[in-house]
């Protein structure tokens, strides 16, 4: 029996008829990604790739003073936690936080405001009209701000670092880029989403994509000579270079128009002469033995990761030939036909793939059913078996390198499944390619301008946030409390688990006070004194005692729509899944000292 659901003999002939296009355009983009490949391997195998420094080679280099750039348009419930957390991760003495923001955006605006408030390395910078216009105009009004401020200071900065709204820099990344910064201009730093369990099928699929690029194509690309584009984040430039950007471009240091800025500023750089380095992915470097890079949250639905493709599809691939055409030299055209392939090519990925499953799916039927497998015999009349032979091989070693390139960071646990994840990645590739060739042709048809597609950001959990956070031992030493040689003395004391922290004080050698301020620190939250007296009795019950026992949380006051939660601690995660339960309300730990959640406690429990 021949099984044709599809259009009877004639769809069949329609698909092997087509099959051997698909081949040729398979191949033709394989031996484009394999040339990659083999110069990569030649790279490291000649060891020709940068090298990160040892901690001596860090401490041996003057500090710059860096001016960390962040642009945020709707980014209320996730920037004041990431400029806590940073503000108290990273290692480095000299920098300021300069966050644009818009102002018809009250509640970003608001968040700002009040970190701002209580550190004086934050600043806001307000854009002079309403948002969204595009993230390259936000970035613009930023570094108007940071001039501003270095003439209001009398100090000038001498690196400029981007970051986004949910970004968790890496603590010793200004140090690192501080070092490149001696003979570079332009100095990438690698990205790579956080770990997620594998039922997060979307945002592992950016784990796979985000751990073979930075860890081979980049490298490849710059030991090739080919520009270098901006991540977008971990991007930092010397102050030279950014003058002779701003020379050259009637001071639009970041391309306002496009969608893409960061990729833009890679190619405006480089173009201008600018010498560029991306710095390798080591999963065994430093001291905490992950890899320098900057950690975030991609978005974990496919609506969300479809916004933000198609943004990457419009500005690199549409805006991109629109700006720049073909290229100036053959190596640009090159790398550019490369950035941009995926506008035809991931279409005719979907279709490949819809046609293997439909094939596959009809010779299970025809062998089940002891019948003729026609479309079989017809693909032999019209691909040649070389072809059939070389795009399966294709396939096998692109998916093969994916997989090890993702184990290597994230163990093969998450990386055996990369295969499903490709096929998922496939789809919503090719969704993207179509939706951006709409969008961009109803702006030019409409004569509209192309304005920001806001991806959906969310911070990362306390679990996920402990892999950058600094040991309390080290913040006590570094903020003077106690010295090394009282934390020694303490260490080998300590009996039961016993609370380093705890036993300090029971010992004489630290105050509460002092404990809240060295929590604080290292945790980016904001520590106060709670009056039992000013709380009202309903407000601090509106979470069970059973939840405020086993957690020691204590809720005491509203404001601006969040609950705001007294602690002596760092709850864990779970208190908040379970407060859920209880309010709608954002949720904001402010730490206190023992003795004064003890009244609490002693007042309302």
């Amino acid at each position: 029996m021949t099984w044709m659901p599809f259009n009877g003999a004639d769809g069949e002939l329609a698909i092997a008829l087509l099959a051997p296009w698909l081949g040729a355009w398979i191949l033709a983009s394989a031996a484009d990604d394999l040339v990659v490949l083999g110069a990569w391997l030649a790279a490291r195998w000649r060891g020709k790739l940068p090298a990160l420094p040892a901690e001596a080679e860090l401490d041996g280099v003057e500090l710059r003073r860096v001016a960390i750039f962040v642009p945020c348009w709707r980014e209320s419930e996730v920037i004041a936690g990431m400029l806590r957390h940073n503000l108290a991760a990273i290692h480095y003495g000299r920098y300021e936080f300069f966050v644009g923001a818009y102002p018809n955006d009250e509640a970003t605006v608001r968040a700002v405001e009040e970190v701002a408030a209580v550190s004086g390395r934050v600043h806001l910078a307000m854009a002079p009209h309403d948002g969204p216009t595009s993230k390259g105009d936000c970035l613009n009004w930023v570094y108007q701000r940071m001039l501003l401020w270095e003439e209001t200071a009398g100090a000038r900065f001498d690196l400029i670092l981007m970051h986004d709204a949910e970004d968790l820099v890496h603590p010793e990344e200004l140090r690192v880029v501080n070092w490149f910064a001696r003979e570079y201009g332009f100095i990438q730093t690698p990205v790579l989403p956080l770990a997620t369990p594998l039922r997060e099928w979307v945002h592992g699929l950016y784990m796979d994509d985000f751990a073979e690029f930075h860890s081979k194509d980049l490298p490849a690309r710059w030991w090739l000579g080919g520009f270098v584009p901006s991540s977008g984040v971990g991007t930092a430039l010397r102050r030279d270079a950014v003058e002779a950007l701003a020379v050259a471009s009637s001071n639009r240091i970041f391309e306002p128009n496009s969608l893409t800025e960061d990729y833009e500023l890679g190619c405006r750089m480089a173009r201008l002469g600018v010498k560029q380095v991306f710095v390798p992915v080591e999963p065994g470097w430093g001291k905490a033995g992950g890899p320098l890079a900057t950690r975030e949250m991609f978005p974990g639905t496919f609506y969300s990761a479809l916004r933000q493709r198609t943004r990457w599809v419009t500005g690199i691939s549409l805006q991109g030939m629109e700006r720049h055409g073909a290229g100036r030299t053959l190596g640009e055209a090159w790398w550019f036909w490369r950035d941009r392939k995926g506008v035809l090519g991931n279409p005719f990925s979907v279709v490949a793939n819809l046609l293997f499953l439909y094939g596959l799916a009809g010779w299970g039927l025809a062998a089940w059913q002891g019948g003729e497998w026609r479309l079989g015999e017809l693909l032999r009349q019209y691909v040649p078996w070389w072809m059939a032979v070389a795009t399966g091989a294709a396939g096998v070693v692109q998916l093969s390198v994916r997989m090890v390139l993702s184990a290597r960071v994230y163990g093969w646990g998450l990386a055996v499944w990369t295969p499903v994840r490709s096929l998922l990645g496939n789809f919503l590739n090719g969704a993207a390619a179509v939706f951006a060739a709409y969008k961009y042709l109803s702006a030019k048809w409409m004569k509209r301008p192309l304005v920001w597609l806001k991806t959906a950001h969310a911070y990362p959990s306390t679990e996920a946030l402990r892999a950058h956070k600094q040991p309390i031992a080290e913040v006590l030493e570094r903020g003077g409390y106690v010295d090394e040689e009282v934390l020694a003395a303490a260490r080998s004391e300590l009996t039961g688990g016993e609370d380093l922290t705890r036993y300090l004080v029971r010992k004489g050698l630290l105050a509460e006070g002092e404990v809240l301020e060295a929590l604080s620190v290292q945790n980016g939250l904001e520590m106060t004194e709670v009056p039992v007296a000013a709380v009202r009795k309903e407000l601090a019950r509106s979470l069970p005692a059973r939840v405020s026992r086993r957690y020691q949380v204590m809720p005491f006051a509203v404001e601006h729509g969040e609950l705001r939660v007294a602690s002596p601690a760092v709850p864990p995660e779970a208190w908040r899944r379970e407060a859920r339960r209880y309010t709608s309300l954002n949720l904001r730990v402010v730490l206190v000292t023992e003795t004064n959640f003890q009244e609490l406690s002693q007042a309302f429990l």
